[in-house]
């Protein structure tokens, strides 16, 4: 049997940042695989540049940048959560450098859509923004919703220390999704199957992917952080791509 090495590029929904990865990079290190969870512009490292500039096409060039500037090739490219609109962007850009698109518990976009129209309930959260340019993280809720699914006293203080703000105009930008080379690209989606708030909409995975190929769709029984949550069954399904 050969064995063949993959570089999982791993990224980060709103509020987060390449920290809410640290459980599951090394199960895939583990595995011998390359992995990177960069923090986008405004998140986690970066969250000194936050700004009411920093806007969708700012995170889908922060992931371009890093394809490029480390030559990445064969990339499984996984996008949690508002992230399922920057890895749509980033495919569309440099489709012949992702082997696999991941979308986990993520936005599903069509081309010229913003996150509003991929989840109405984005919209709630424009209209409650500070200084009219940045949303705080949700609020915490009782369980089984906790906050992003957390419910673990433990994990609760950890992930409320770490979330920072979210810019508006992430919310507000189209995404552009005109590249058909971008079409031959497998996709896999993830769905998070445990309690959901009211407001919440998944958006249906059409059957059929762009490649003409049937949808393949798997299940965790957890909530939506599945990261934090259940980082070992979620390594198990990235490790199956």
């Amino acid at each position: 049997m050969v064995f063949i090495v993959s570089t999982f590029l791993l990224v980060h929904g709103a509020w987060h940042g390449g920290w809410c990865w640290e459980r599951v990079i090394p199960r895939l290190e583990s595995a011998g695989h390359r992995v990177l969870a960069p923090s986008l512009t405004g998140y986690g490292d970066q969250a000194h540049l936050l700004g009411p500039e920093v806007g969708l096409e700012t995170h889908v060039d922060d992931v371009v940048t890093l394809i490029e500037t480390e030559d990445l090739r064969e990339v499984i490219l996984v996008g949690h959560s508002y992230a399922g609109m920057v890895i749509s962007a980033v495919v569309n850009r440099v489709p012949e450098r992702i082997a696999q698109l991941v979308y986990l518990d993520a936005m599903l976009p069509r081309d010229g859509e913003t996150a509003v129209d991929a989840q109405p309930v984005s919209q709630r959260l424009i209209d409650q923004a500070v200084d009219g340019w940045r949303i705080p993280p949700m609020p915490e809720q009782p369980a089984p919703f906790g906050l992003f699914g957390v419910t673990d006293p433990d994990d609760l203080a950890w992930l409320r220390g770490k979330l920072t703000d979210q810019p508006v105009l992430c919310l507000r930008q189209p995404v552009r999704l005109d590249n058909r080379a971008a079409d031959v690209v497998p996709r896999t989606h993830i769905r998070c199957v445990g309690a959901r708030p009211a407001g919440i909409v998944e958006r249906p995975i059409p059957e059929v992917q762009p490649n003409g190929s049937p949808a393949r769709v798997w299940e965790l029984p957890t909530g939506h952080d599945c990261m934090i949550t259940e980082p070992a069954k979620l390594t198990e399904l990235l490790l199956k791509v």
